[in-house]
């Protein structure tokens, strides 16, 4: 065995570094291992997480109404507004900046119902039931028409677009956050000049029509706010002469979430002629419809 300058045995020193140098190489390579692991795991859990978000669940939910009201409008709308430092209208009215055409209604729609299919659902009257609406205000033709529920201005544009020259559409909005953004995106669409949009709960301003607003009576009115209100302000609108024979009222999601008392009133008045149109809740498969009423007098 050979010996250095000291006695000591080389050759054992030699074969004692070999042996740490393949357990470092050996500790590296498992380390090396142990990542790829865990990243191939994360990327697993990540893949299956976005999977379940963007496609599985809203693909199971998109059936059962109460369960589109928990993902969508509570889990979801929550998420982004956290993630994004934002509301949802702010969202929508992002999209509509950065996809519609300036000036273009039709344009503004199908953005609004692209991004609300795609991205985010929301509660507008939607792609599904928007051709009745459309169908209805085209029958009744109305030189002043009034909206219940802004919201977004979705709706709104629907309607103002259809109106013809010198008529009008007020539409009242309680939510003042929500107003700022319906403004934006409704003089997006081109339609500022056929839409007056009132701030306040509708409660309030339905009387003030016929002194402050010059409104003899509405020839279509529109219900999309919430739908405890439906009957107290249809019966409001009766009680303040706003609502003349052959009035027509479109209200809308009176299944999901459902207007059970609004419908026993319209369909068992003999002051009303009412019939269903039925279609689907906005972006689902859930059932619900349009209630379209003509005021008898």
């Amino acid at each position: 065995m050979p010996l250095d300058g000291q006695g000591q045995d080389v050759g054992s020193e030699e074969e004692g570094g070999g042996k740490e140098h393949c357990h470092t190489a050996w500790t590296a390579a498992a380390s090396s291992s142990m990542w790829l692991y865990f990243l191939f795991v994360c990327g697993g859990v990540m893949a299956a997480l976005y999977a379940l978000w963007s496609w599985l669940i809203p693909a199971v939910v998109q059936y059962n109404p109460l369960l589109v009201v928990l993902w969508h409008d509570i889990i979801v709308q929550r998420v982004l507004n956290f993630l994004t430092g934002s509301t949802q209208p702010q969202r929508i009215l992002k999209a509509v900046q950065n996809n519609a055409t300036w000036g273009d209604a039709e344009s503004v729609i199908a953005t609004i119902d692209n991004y609300c299919r795609r991205k985010e659902w929301a509660m507008n009257v939607g792609d599904d039931k928007g051709p009745i609406l459309d169908s209805v205000v085209s029958e009744v033709s109305p030189k002043v028409a009034l909206e219940l529920g802004t919201y977004c201005g979705y709706s709104t544009i629907r309607i103002a677009r259809l109106l013809s020259p010198g008529s009008c559409l007020i539409t009242l909005e309680f939510n003042p956050d929500c107003a700022i953004i319906a403004r934006q995106i409704i003089a997006w669409a081109g339609l500022q000049d056929r839409v007056q949009l009132l701030e306040g709960p509708s409660k309030d301003l339905i009387p003030q029509m016929k002194e402050s607003f010059r409104v003899k009576s509405f020839d279509f009115v529109f219900l999309d706010h919430w739908k405890e209100y439906y009957l107290p302000d249809t019966k409001l609108l009766e009680e303040c002469g706003l609502l003349r024979k052959g009035t027509v009222l479109l209200a809308d999601n009176v299944i999901c979430p459902g207007t059970p008392k609004y419908l026993e009133y319209v369909r068992n008045s003999p002051r009303y002629e009412s019939c269903y149109f039925k279609s689907h809740l906005e972006y689902t498969k859930v059932e619900d419809g349009l209630e379209k009423s003509v005021f008898l007098g």
